[in-house]
């Protein structure tokens, strides 16, 4: 197990981008409590309304809008663990993820392929991802593999299960995969049963994090919420990657889409700490603005540098474990 260098210790003076005070980390802390507890969010899944409404919630079952009173969105907080284990095929290839220590992963999520034989631009297959997990698994600084392309050669239906393969069978770090919605993500966990030997196995060491997207603004759909809950019923980790836009999705201006943002991913907090309390969760981003000229999302803007700090600076603020995009 590896335990990487501190960002910021100190006693370094490591460098650090610290765009929000203790103050306003707090004050975006209250009007996220606010908003929860007034506005709420919407949640498609009747299950997870069910859980929400069995955990202290106030529920709208005709609006499908769930407001959640502080009390439980801190308790939510304070169960979550702080020190996350992300770990590979073999004990060697585990690294901590906890408050401060900066880890690097892939970029997820490509849709096409240049091939490096024939110069063709085309959509990715299941041979590149194949090929992009055996790739990631060889850079020694890039501790964990995030699914970085899709199998656009498989339907769509069981896309999940055969990017869960060519990925598993190809890298020995743990992996980040968005397993699309609930049934797929029970046959992948068939899956890492089988590759660790059993379930039981499997909970002592998850070697795969389930990753989904909240929709902005405010609204858990269903595969976002069947993710959430199998994860926590599998011991499986799950990491909530917000992706809101700021300009399009969520108020123009930094404070607005932190709170926006911070609305989805703890409401996703407390629903998988209600399904089984003490569940490894991860509190992510991939949140950048909108183009307001071209209506397109700006990935490697300074804004989504901006954006990524103050998304580090809760996570450190709630003693959860971050991914956010680094631009």
């Amino acid at each position: 197990m590896r335990r990487r260098l501190k960002a910021g210790k100190k006693h370094s003076g490591g460098f650090s981008l610290n765009v929000l005070t203790d103050d306003e980390t707090y004050e975006i802390h209250l009007a996220t409590l606010e908003s929860l507890q007034k506005t709420g969010v919407f949640v498609e899944d009747e299950e997870a309304i069910e859980v929400f409404d069995g955990g202290g919630c106030d529920v709208d079952r005709k609006a499908k809008v769930v407001k959640i009173p502080p009390y439980v969105v801190e308790d939510a907080i304070r169960s979550a663990p702080g020190t996350f284990v992300a770990c590979g095929r073999t004990p060697d290839r585990d690294i901590v993820l906890e408050h401060n220590r900066v880890s690097f992963t892939n970029f997820g999520e490509g849709i096409m392929f240049v091939d490096p034989y024939t110069g063709e631009h085309r959509q990715s297959i299941k041979a590149d991802t194949e090929k992009a997990a055996r790739l990631i698994d060889y850079l020694e600084n890039v501790e964990t593999y995030e699914r970085a392309m899709c199998s656009h050669d498989k339907p769509h239906q069981v896309q999940a299960l055969h990017n869960a393969e060519a990925s598993l069978t190809n890298t020995t770090k743990h992996h980040w995969l968005g397993p699309q919605d609930g049934y797929l993500a029970r046959k992948i966990v068939e899956m890492l049963a089988v590759i660790v030997g059993g379930k039981d196995k499997l909970r002592e060491r998850p070697i795969l994090t389930f990753v989904t997207c909240p929709i902005s603004p405010l609204k858990l759909v269903r595969h976002h919420c069947e993710i959430i809950m199998e994860a926590a019923k599998n011991g499986l980790g799950v990491n909530i990657v917000g992706m809101a836009m700021a300009g399009g999705s969520s108020p123009i201006h930094l404070a607005g889409t932190l709170v926006v943002q911070n609305c989805e991913i703890l409401s996703s907090l407390v629903l998988n700490q209600l399904t089984c309390k003490g569940s490894p969760f991860v509190y992510g981003s991939s949140t950048c603005p909108l183009d307001l000229r071209t209506a397109t999302s700006s990935v490697g803007s300074p804004e989504l540098s901006m954006i990524s700090a103050g998304v580090a600076r809760l996570a450190q603020y709630y003693q959860l474990p971050c991914f956010v995009a680094g631009g």
